[in-house]
């Protein structure tokens, strides 16, 4: 495994986060694995060198986090593990149990701390912006965690570069506590990040942690196309692949690495991890894995190093996107 700081921060990563949205309780989506079932990608992931996992509350409705705090406390030393979870999205009825108010961040927070059975959250973030609350309150409820030490650094994801940009300056403003992540929607087949959010975060130190680096399963080859219903578990019931890849040159782009995969023997998965770790914001794409194939495809991806040619291959089939993964407001 290889390793690089989140951001500007002294904290070291491994290049590949484990994703956990996928081990929880199989009531809340068909494909998620439940603790048995995931346990062994814990232990492998572990084993590997991996030392950063990525939940949130909503997983599951609070599941994943059980499950990823009681498989991390059993197999790292907690100094060494960097742990990340989320907020925003609505925990139960009423209308106190979702969004970013201070009551929300706060009570979000304190609940996710019980349920991984830690006392420090490594990495806090976002699961979205708030178009109703004023990102002053967001901000300054994460600043009131930090403080507190039960939060150590805080991240975003997915939104617009403005009010990313808008956040930091709110932070700088008022010596807050600062972003010093964000978690986008990034990947051969959606680019757009590319134009704003990736240039704002390299110019801020931003640690660039994407999710579905794969497009889903589309740059691994497990669907034929975003409407395959057939291929796996998850794609029988995965409705927001096709809101995410509808674009009609996205088979374009998957053919280019099913090419270059073939031409160095090696599976797509690889190749198309290989270019997002090469992308020079990107500080470890967040991978989720139902199969321990797919998890050892990602390890491998760590070492391959792609030619200029290659990448140029990779990169010329795309097409500008209509924005995907978030919505403001």
């Amino acid at each position: 495994m290889k390793y690089t700081k989140l951001g500007r921060t002294g904290v070291t990563v491994s290049r590949i986060c484990l994703g956990c949205m996928s081990y929880g309780d199989p009531g809340w989506r068909p494909w998620v694995l439940d603790e048995e079932a995931a346990r062994p990608f814990f232990r492998r992931a572990v084993e590997a060198g991996i030392n950063f996992f990525d939940t949130a509350d909503m997983y599951s409705m609070g599941r994943s986090e059980e499950i990823t705090g009681r498989a991390l406390k059993e197999l790292m030393r907690r100094d060494e593990v960097v742990i990340t979870s989320k907020v925003h999205f609505s925990m139960g009825d009423g209308p106190n149990m979702g969004g970013l108010s201070r009551k929300h961040v706060v009570q979000g927070c304190e609940a996710s701390l019980k349920r991984l059975g830690i006392e420090t959250i490594d990495l806090y973030q976002i699961h979205r912006f708030d178009p109703e609350v004023p990102i002053e309150e967001t901000l300054a409820a994460l600043d009131l965690l930090v403080r507190q030490g039960k939060v150590r650094y805080i991240g975003a994801s997915s939104g617009a570069a403005w009010i990313f940009a808008r956040a930091l300056y709110a932070s700088d403003r008022n010596g807050w506590a600062r972003f010093v992540s964000m978690q986008n929607h990034y990947n051969l087949v959606y680019r757009e990040e590319e134009r704003e959010m990736l240039p704002l975060c390299q110019a801020e130190g931003i640690a660039v942690i994407p999710w579905s680096p794969l497009a889903r399963g589309l740059l691994a080859g497990t669907r034929v196309t975003p409407a395959d219903k057939a291929s796996t578990k998850r794609a029988e019931s995965d409705d927001y692949t096709r809101l995410l890849y509808d674009h009609p040159n996205d088979g374009d782009v998957v053919d280019a690495v099913r090419q270059v995969a073939q031409a160095r023997g090696l599976p797509p998965a690889q190749v198309a991890l290989a270019w997002l770790l090469s992308r020079p914001a990107v500080t470890a794409p967040i991978v989720g894995a139902t199969k321990l194939d797919h998890l050892e495809s990602a390890i491998a991806a760590v070492d391959v190093e792609l030619s200029p040619d290659e990448v140029a291959a990779l990169e010329a089939p795309y097409h500008p996107h209509p924005v995907r993964g978030w919505r403001w407001p």
